[in-house]
Formats: structure tokens, sequence, C-alpha cells
């Protein structure tokens, strides 16, 4: 008779997991058919190494720092099948989301790209700066002059430009911590093709809330207002007005950004600074002002009286003007610097002023913030430290007066733009 296939005997029954005794074909405590619990599956047969066997085994390591043996390869260096044909997991497959395998790591890491400042140039090597408070001495590698010692300085503390034939020098002054000044200089044409100069200086209020964006916003707003009007065929005294008026719009919207500057500083102003400016044509010389930073006209001739073209807005200049006190007196009260004239949310008004001159030879517009005119306040004092070659290094005459100001102490910051006139040919700079 044919007989079933022997089962090897189960210790437990596959459904309530109750103990059974060697024969049993049903459980009895579930009546569950043990005849119907399928047979293992069939394996395959385990294939001896031997030196014959057909894998590709990687050479030994050569041996590590440590030992002189050499490093032997584990199972799972190798590529290979498990006993049903399936690929073997790789060494990563060793536990679910854990990683306990290193990702391999180059023999050699790529270096960072070399910094290409420090190549070596193929043009000629720059010159030493010069100190901009001696003018004489060079500057070190840690920004401090070799000659006086004064100490350079940063990108904002000191900035110059030349722009055609203006210039404009401005610094932070030996006393302040930061630069408040701010300008703006630029060279356009009127709709005939006549060359015309722009020349923008704002002087921060350092009472008043975040003074050097004040100067800022506003030198660069009355800038682009003019250099957008002159070439319209704007009349440039016009468009003198329009850019204060510019410019004191752009401080105003400083007073409601950002809300975070007012908490650091409840108790003080709005943001503030003056402002004074000058477009310089073939013919004609617009200056326009708030506050009490100047222009002055010093002539080639210097046999020709120089003049200052501003009236300041300041208590002493109000002074002066109600035959109060004469210039002297006012100027040497300590109220003189205070101010009755600014841009600003707080101004008590708008007034912008301008005024349009016909010179009758050439010479210079010195357009300037008190951080230079404290150290030489007459028209006829600082044409006398203004270089005779200015309107051919507008620059360098920009720096001299600069360093005037610096070496009577620098108590202030201190803005030169110097602008020839009449305004030069297009084409024409400085020397």
């Amino acid at each position: 008779m044919s007989q079933m296939p022997q089962q090897a005997a189960l210790p437990k029954c596959p459904s309530c997991a109750e103990p059974l005794e060697p024969g049993d074909l049903f459980c009895g405590a579930c009546g569950y058919d043990l005849s119907q619990v399928p047979a293992p599956p069939r394996d395959q047969p385990t294939l001896a190494m031997t030196g014959a066997a057909d894998v590709d085994w990687p050479d030994p390591e050569p041996p590590g720092p440590d030992s002189a043996e050499p490093r032997t390869h584990r199972a799972t260096d190798v590529p290979g099948t498990d006993s049903g044909g399936a690929p073997l997991p790789g060494p990563e497959a060793a536990s679910a989301g854990v990683r306990l395998d290193r990702p391999s790591e180059p023999d050699e890491y790529a270096l960072q790209a070399p910094d290409p400042r420090a190549e070596p140039s193929s043009g000629p090597a720059e010159p030493a700066p010069v100190c901009v408070a001696c003018r004489a001495g060079r500057v070190d590698g840690d920004g401090y002059c070799e000659n006086c010692g004064h100490a350079q300085p940063r990108e904002r503390d000191h900035m110059e430009r030349e722009s055609g034939p203006l210039a404009a020098v401005s610094d932070r002054g030996l006393r302040h911590h930061r630069n408040e000044d701010a300008f703006a200089v630029a060279h356009t044409a009127l709709p005939d093709g006549a060359p015309a100069s722009v020349a923008v200086v704002c002087d921060g209020v350092s009472s008043a809330t975040r003074p050097d964006e004040a100067s800022m916003a506003a030198s660069r707003a009355a800038g682009d207002s003019l250099l957008a009007a002159l070439p319209r065929g704007t009349h440039p005294q016009a468009a003198m007005h329009e850019a204060i008026v510019t410019a004191a719009q752009a401080v105003d919207a400083l007073a409601g950004e950002p809300d975070e500057a007012r908490e650091h500083a409840p108790h003080q102003n709005a943001p503030a600074c003056t402002i004074v400016a000058s477009v310089v044509t073939s013919g004609l010389l617009v200056v326009g002002w708030v506050g009490d930073s100047r222009a002055y006209w010093v002539p080639d001739d210097r046999t020709a009286a120089p003049a200052r073209l501003t009236e300041d807005d300041s208590w002493a200049a109000q002074m002066v003007a109600a035959g109060l006190m004469n210039e002297a007196e006012a100027y040497a009260d300590e109220r003189a610097h205070a101010i009755t004239g600014w841009l600003g949310a707080d101004a008590y008004e708008l007034e912008p002023h301008t005024a349009s001159f016909k010179p009758d030879r050439a010479g210079v517009v010195i357009v300037c913030t008190d951080g230079l005119w404290n150290y030489a306040e007459a028209a006829e004092e600082l044409a006398r430290i203004v270089p005779e070659d200015a309107a051919e290094r507008p620059l360098h005459a920009a720096r001299v007066l600069v360093g005037h100001a610096l070496d009577g102490g620098g108590h202030d910051n201190v803005t030169v733009a110097v602008v020839p006139f009449p305004a030069p040919a297009p084409g024409a700079g400085s020397a």
C-alpha cells in the first residue's frame, strides 16, 4: 500500500501551540489536522568552496601601519548569491535605518581653489597707498601710516571718487567713531550737448537716529534727481529745487523703517541731515542747500576775491541776520552750530534755498561740510589752502582740503567736492 510521506514529529500544534505526542494525527486540544502542515522547503545543497571554485577574490590589501600581516577581506566584499540564487545583501543592509558602514573616502582630498588675490599679478605692482592724514607716509600692512602713525580708515570712513572733471573726498576724521557724511558726484550733458557737473554733499545730524543712513539716502536721491532732470532740459535752478525736495522725501521715508531702530533709540529724533549741492555748466553755476553745509567760489586768478555762495540755516546766522551779534560773536557762541533747517521727518518746514551765478572767470566750486569750514571759515582763508591747480587736479585738491581739516584736529567728519568752472568739454578730466 502506498504510504504518506513521513514527517518529522511536531513538538507543538501549529494552531494552538498545545504540546503533541509522537504519532498524533490531530491536536487533542483544538482538533487541528496535523497532516495539513506543509512540508518544509527543500534547501539547495551546500557547495564546498575549493580552490577550483570560480570565485574572483581580490588580492589581500597591504599590511596596516600597526601590523606586518596582510589585511584580509570580508565575505561581503565579494558579490555573490544566497542559496536560492538571490543577490546577497551588502553591508549597508546590516540593520534597518542605521548605517554601520563608512562611505568610501578618496585617497586625496581636493584642496580649495587658490585665492586669485594671492597669485602674482602679471601687470605692474600697484603703488602703496599714501596716508590720508600726512599725505606723505606709506601705509603698512596693518593699516597705519609709517610716517605719522595715523590709522587708515575703513571703507566708508574714507571715500574718494572722480567723475570726469570733478572729484570728492570724505573722511571720518580723528574723533568720530563713524563717518556720517556722504556725497555724490557725476557729470552729464544738457539737451544741446553742453557738459554739466553735479556735486551733492550731505552731513548727517549726529543727535538724530541713523544719521549715516540719512546722508547716504539724501545724497543718492538728489544726485539721481539732477541726473534725470538736466538731460531733459530742466533749468538747473529748477532741477536743484526738485532735487532737494526729492532728497527730503528719501530721508523722511527712513523715519518709518525699520521699526526696531526706534526701539533701540526711542529718545532720538528721526533720521536727519543737511545738504548742499552744485550744478556747473559751461556758463552757469547753481547752488542749493538746507542746513549749514556750504559752497564756496575760488577763482583761478587768486588776485580776484573768493566768495561764500550759501548762508547757513543756523542759530549763529540768525543772530547775525537779526543784527543781534556780529559774525565773530555769533560763531564764538556755543550755540553757533545749532541748525535751524535740515532734511528729516521732524523738520519744522522744508525751505530749499537755491541761487544761480554767472562767474566772469574760471575757478572752482568747493562744496563741503562744516568738518572743513570749521578750520577755514572765511572764503579768503579757504582760498589760501586750495591748490592753484585745483581745476586740473580736483581729486588732489580735495585730498589737500581734507588733510587740512585732519591737521587742524579732525574733530568732525569732513567731506569736500571740488568742481571746476566752467564745466570742461566732454572727454576732459583731471590731469
